[in-house]
């Protein structure tokens, strides 16, 4: 049962929205790993119609910084339309397998899946040059380049193994069907890790691709009638507000500190699903 939109219920989604804006946008993860626990843990929305929310506020935040990114050379367009197409498959895939698992089987395999992501960006965080970009120079057509304000440089780079990352993607955005997360948690540790790619490019390229493959399973929820729209429409206000401060400390801030805090919070809400489902 979708809960009343009482004005304090109303205050509460803009903010968590815009905190979810801010999140997704500045680490290209979409936010759904907060916003499915929320709406779950808070509001006492069924996990179905949670994920279904979280793939709205995803395609809004997507949809928000996308074009920034690209005007200023943080994506890289190629890399992204090349990745889409194997995410937004595996997106399609996840919502109809999503339909058919009872909602405890959901949030079981949704808290376990924050573990590993914690980990993850812990580490990333903690040792912030473990994966150094690939020095440009190479004969890619994904190659490409930025401008960096904290560095004060353009920063070249090559992309090697498309092939294998192809394949991830179609688990990243099964993943995005499946639970509402978006894919950008795989994504983006996907391109830095695997494909060379700085994490500031990676990131805003994970904002490109995430896009399409949520607006794909967000339709197969949507035809299904799990959309909550007046709760889903508040929660996008909120994500589309903190979007355009997540653009900002993209381009103008490092992102270690705020992926200490990601980790940290991660864990919470991982801990917390976890006790819900048993």
């Amino acid at each position: 049962m979708t809960p009343e939109l009482t004005p304090l219920v109303f205050l509460a989604l803009v903010a968590f929205g815009a905190l979810i804006g801010l999140l997704g946008s500045a680490l290209g993860v979409g936010g759904g790993i907060f916003m499915v626990p929320f709406l779950v843990l808070a509001l006492k929305l069924p996990i179905h119609q949670a994920v279904a929310a979280s793939l709205a506020a995803i395609v809004a935040t997507s949809s928000a910084v996308a074009a920034v990114n690209v005007e200023r050379g943080l994506a890289n367009i190629r890399l992204g339309i090349t990745l889409e197409v194997t995410t937004a498959l595996g997106s399609i895939a996840g919502a109809l397998i999503a339909s058919r698992l009872p909602a405890a089987a959901l949030q079981l395999l949704f808290a376990l899946m924050l573990f590993p992501v914690s980990a993850l960006m812990f580490l990333k965080g903690r040792r912030p040059s473990a994966a150094k970009p690939a020095a440009a120079g190479g004969n890619s057509a994904f190659d490409s380049a930025f401008f960096d304000p904290a560095a004060g440089a353009h920063t070249p780079y090559a992309v090697r193994n498309m092939a294998p990352a192809s394949a991830v993607s179609f688990f990243a955005g099964s993943l995005s069907g499946l639970l509402g997360i978006g894919g950008g948690i795989v994504q983006v540790p996907l391109m830095n890790l695997l494909c060379g790619v700085p994490m500031k490019a990676a990131a805003a390229t994970s904002n490109f691709i995430i896009g399409v493959s949520a607006a794909a399973s967000a339709y197969v929820y949507f035809r299904k009638g799990l959309v909550p729209l007046e709760l889903t429409a508040v929660i996008v206000i909120g994500v589309l507000l903190g979007s355009f401060l997540g653009i900002y400390a993209l381009y103008k801030a490092r992102s270690e500190r705020i992926q200490l805090v990601f980790a940290a919070l991660t864990l919470l809400v991982g801990v917390k699903m976890l006790m819900k489902a048993l």
